[in-house]
């Protein structure tokens, strides 16, 4: 297995005039050629900056610290020359609002001919051609005529395709999807699904999907990986998590799920931590009907629990079925 991201210990700290805010605590993953990759956790669970950090988008005052090795490239202190070099060669995003990701006053195609030149010795002639074929690729009709058109005039959807167009414009070796649903129907959901899977089918891309919808990591992806307060919680392979989750965060993820003949979803009680001030030991311990007195003592670390790894001092006695 050829891994194309790889992520150890990875720490994000935003200092603040309240103090220094924790938002990733010492994150791994792997990301193989090929795969996908489902990244969940509620919001503020350090999901989006884990992979802000892996695209070099973070702004000057954060303070990273770990590894983050693209295609095995080292990028923690790496320039700003040298993430210009990996930003959409070789790591890629779908952000969550296409409209914010494009800009409103250049044509479509001319920001995709932009992406392409960017990396690619390449004549303007013969970087529309393939950005209309780009276009077409991710099933946008009429792309020959829709490429000379502005973002407004794109439907959400479609706004949604060309942004994927963008991001695969020059085969990257990573694919990272924000919450690339978000605020779409469920027709449309589906098709921008479809095309993200058939584009990393194609070229053998490797896609981290980013997610709060459940169902969306149950139909996409191979693994997934649970973040809670910055830091992995629960990770394994896809059936394994949803049959025999161990983590009680995972647990009440899945509880909450819509199901037959449950009138009434049960939510996890409280609220997620202040991240100025994250509780001792266990950051979930606060919340948790399964917590005892040792939960707040040291931070547990993830540790096999059959074909997962739980970071719940208690796993091995909550495995067993979903809740």
């Amino acid at each position: 297995m050829t891994v194309a991201l790889e992520i150890r210990d990875l720490k994000v700290v935003f200092p603040t005039p309240l103090g220094d805010l924790q938002a990733v605590r010492g994150v791994s993953l792997d990301v193989a050629h090929d795969e996908v990759l489902g990244v969940v956790g509620e919001s503020g669970s350090g999901k989006s900056v884990t992979f802000l950090a892996a695209m070099g988008l973070l702004p000057a005052s954060a303070v990273v610290e770990g590894s983050i090795r693209i295609d095995g490239t080292e990028m923690v202190g790496a320039d700003r020359r040298a993430w210009r070099s990996v930003r959409g060669r070789k790591v890629a995003m779908i952000f969550q609002d296409p409209l914010s990701a494009l800009n409103p006053v250049v044509r479509v195609g001319a920001q995709i001919v932009e992406m392409l030149r960017a990396h690619q010795e390449m004549s303007k002639a013969a970087a529309w051609t393939r950005a209309v074929e780009l276009l077409d690729l991710v099933g946008i009709p009429q792309p020959d005529q829709r490429a000379a058109q502005y973002p407004h005039e794109f439907s959400g959807g479609m706004r949604q395709r060309a942004v994927i167009a963008m991001a695969i414009a020059n085969n990257p070796r990573v694919l990272i999807a924000d919450e690339p649903t978000t605020a779409l129907d469920v027709t449309v959901q589906a098709q921008i699904l479809d095309v993200i899977d058939r584009v990393r089918k194609e070229f053998g891309i490797a896609v981290v999907l980013i997610t709060h919808d459940l169902g969306v990591v149950a139909r996409m992806c191979s693994r997934v990986q649970v973040m809670y307060a910055g830091r992995t919680v629960e990770r394994g392979p896809i059936d394994d998590l949803f049959d025999e989750p161990s983590h009680p965060y995972t647990r009440g993820l899945l509880a909450s799920l819509p199901r037959a003949g449950l009138d009434r979803l049960p939510p996890i009680a409280g609220f997620p931590p202040n991240m100025l001030a994250v509780p001792r030991g266990c950051a979930f311990h606060p919340r948790c009907s399964h917590a005892i007195d040792a939960c707040s003592g040291a931070i547990p670390e993830l540790r096999p629990v059959g074909t997962l790894q739980s970071a719940c001092i208690r796993s091995g006695d909550l495995s067993g079925g979903r809740p």
